[in-house]
């Protein structure tokens, strides 16, 4: 599933120019400016004093030489500082240039002049003198500006030092967010497929927008749903519609928001969330990824996880604890069901268990015209066909199969998606990029070739498989050369025939090896062991050997714990387990033995296909027909000719 148009979120906030953290940034750094600029001023006072007062700063040895020329008129004694004005303007020498001065500002050498005295008062000049000034603003901006500084940059690491405690105490806190209805919210009317899922979500969004309908009949609202399916298959995707349709508080949350290093931290954000959910009920709680939480305790070797146990326990207690819970629903969603805890699963707590499928080919059209949009797509490219040769593909595969295609034509420079582009994608995302630069003999690549011919004349003759595509001998990722066949429809019950028939044709591939080249290679390594698990799961799983009746011998799950699978024991005898493996090797012979016996009856048809695969490297399978000399067949139907 997907949107049919393109999903819009709101704006974010606290990250606009007056977002709160941005205007703390400005002020600290104008506040560090203005520190630095009391530094500075002093000095730049101190320094332009003399320019500022209108007197020209001598030498002392000038002034004593001025006075003993009887030039000086008047002289002011403060301190160590001299002032005075001159009888008439005189020239002195300073750096290098000469100066014009009437008014003078000198200063005592630090050793005294014990002389000046009297041979100011030989000379006849005027001599004021003024008390030195015990307050002065420069000294206290020069011994209290480095004190401001310092008392700043300890005020910043406070500061730091008390966020980072806050954050200790908050840790409990719920790290949900509260989903706001806006205009561009996601809706269901949004969604592509899954018409069933987004029924029983209406519902469920009914049941908060109108109880009494329900009530009235003594039916109780569901405390749980939990949304079941593949990853990609867009179960998030139905969150987000589900939080744009329901008029209630939708508070948003994974399953990894809740664990910490710190053991008790998930289960205070487990109780803070349903407490904020309560103060807003009706509401609807979501979490995402429950299985992160959820996973069955005390499995395994090791046991389980303290933290993730305690979170689990709080999360049991809120949803059907001794308080009762009303008017709020929660909402999972996870892709494995098998791993969650019993408790959880239980009816009273997630009563529901929605399962979000894979879609199928008419889902997948829908999906593809979806994302078709804003694309410019050739005449060629049937959309209907596309998501025929798509089988299993999800909504997040067909989004990325649409975008790739894209991608490679822009790269081409082309203004169109063509079929081709489809195609390349397709063989892109499910065998990966052609290898470069590989390096094969005439005798690999014949070698090659006949083991593909193989699996497509098998694929081409044998009346249950599904219609042969294409195929190719062009590396792709681990793959040398890959045999394609698309299904006429989505298969979701297996006959053994078909199986039979899939078996015969993972083997063509060998059997053409031995019967044309006489050897055997490691190409058909996936071949083999894709085959032995097919046989085995049809004997254990399936109860499709004759000698072994009707018993079904397997576990039919898969194990994901470590150690969980040493304390099973193996429900059958050694005698039977002998009998498995022999009834196995039958049916993977038998197979073998199939597949030799199409490809000596039609060995001029396998030929000529080889020959085209090394000429052309990729062939489409109505070439292997034709070749063949048989015309196009429905499936599960013998062709026309043979031989």
């Amino acid at each position: 599933m997907q949107l049919s148009k393109k999903d819009r979120t709101s704006p974010t906030e606290g990250k606009g120019p007056g977002s709160p953290k941005r205007s703390k940034l400005h002020y600290g750094g104008l506040l560090f400016w203005l520190i630095l600029l009391i530094i500075a001023v002093p000095w730049m006072l101190q320094s332009l004093s003399g320019s500022l007062s209108g007197r020209e700063k001598i030498p002392y040895s000038t002034f004593r030489s001025e006075v003993k020329q009887g030039q000086v008129a008047t002289v002011t004694v403060k301190g160590q500082r001299l002032e005075g004005k001159l009888k008439t303007p005189a020239k002195v020498k300073l750096k290098d240039k000469s100066v014009t001065y009437t008014t003078f500002l000198t200063y005592l050498p630090s050793f005294g002049d014990d002389s000046l005295m009297g041979l100011l008062q030989k000379k006849g000049v005027d001599v004021e003198t003024e008390p030195t000034s015990t307050f002065s603003w420069m000294e206290i901006l020069l011994y209290t500006a480095p004190f401001l500084l310092l008392l700043w940059l300890g005020w910043m690491f406070l500061k730091r030092m008390g966020n980072q405690g806050n954050q200790v105490f908050s840790m409990g806190k719920s790290r949900a967010k509260l989903y706001e209805r806006h205009e561009e919210s996601t809706l269901f009317d949004d969604v592509a497929g899954a018409e069933g899922v987004k029924a029983e979500l209406r519902e469920i969004i009914e049941f908060l927008k109108n109880p009494e309908r329900f009530t009235r009949l003594g039916g109780k609202p569901p405390k749980g749903v939990l949304l079941v399916g593949p990853p990609g298959t867009g179960k998030t995707l139905l969150a987000r519609a589900t939080a744009g349709e329901s008029g209630a508080p939708f508070f948003s949350i994974t399953g990894s928001d809740f664990m910490e290093m710190f053991v008790g931290v998930g289960a205070a954000r487990v109780r803070a969330l349903f407490q904020d959910a309560r103060k807003s009920a009706p509401a609807i709680i979501f979490i995402d990824e429950l299985d992160s939480i959820g996973r069955r305790r005390g499995a395994g070797l090791g046991g389980g996880h303290d933290e993730r146990e305690q979170t689990l326990n709080q999360l049991l207690s809120e949803m059907d604890g001794f308080e009762p819970q009303t008017e709020v629903i929660i909402i999972g969603a996870t892709n494995r069901p098998d791993i969650l805890d019993p408790a959880l699963l239980r009816p009273g707590r997630f009563d529901r268990r929605i399962i979000v499928q894979l879609p199928g080919v008419e889902s997948r059209e829908a999906i593809l015209k979806v994302h078709a949009r804003g694309k410019p797509l050739d005449k060629s490219i049937d959309l209907s066909e596309v998501a025929r040769s798509t089988p299993g593909f999800s909504g997040a595969d067909l989004e990325n199969l649409l975008n790739e295609a894209a991608l490679i034509a822009a790269g081409k420079h082309k203004d169109v998606l063509e079929i081709e582009d489809t195609e390349e994608a397709r063989d892109k995302i499910l065998l990966g990029l052609q290898r470069e630069g590989l390096a094969l003999t005439r005798d690999e690549c014949r070698l090659l070739a006949y083991h593909e011919g193989g699996h497509a004349v098998v694929a081409a003759l044998l009346p249950h498989a599904d219609p042969l595509h294409k195929v190719s001998i062009i590396p792709r990722g681990k793959a040398m050369g890959v045999t394609q066949q698309l299904p006429a429809r989505d298969r979701y019950v297996y006959s053994r025939e078909y199986m039979l028939d899939r078996m015969a044709i993972m083997m063509g591939g060998r059997a053409a090896e031995e019967l044309v080249l006489g050897t055997a290679t490691s190409g058909a390594e996936n071949d083999l062991k894709e085959a032995a698990r097919l046989a085995r799961k049809m004997v254990l799983d399936w109860s499709m050997a004759e000698s072994l009746g009707h018993v079904a011998l397997g576990s039919g799950r898969q194990q994901v714990f470590l150690g969980e699978e040493l304390t099973q024991r193996r429900e059958y005898s050694e005698t039977t387990a002998r009998e498995v493996d022999m009834e196995v090797r039958g049916i993977v012979e038998e197979a073998y033995a199939r597949a030799v016996g199409t490809l000596k009856q039609h060995r001029q048809g396998l030929d000529a296909v080889a020959d085209a695969l090394l000429e052309k490297e990729e062939i489409p399978g109505r070439e292997v027909l034709e070749h063949l000399g048989i015309s196009q067949r429905p499936p599960g139907q013998v062709s026309g000719a043979q031989g």
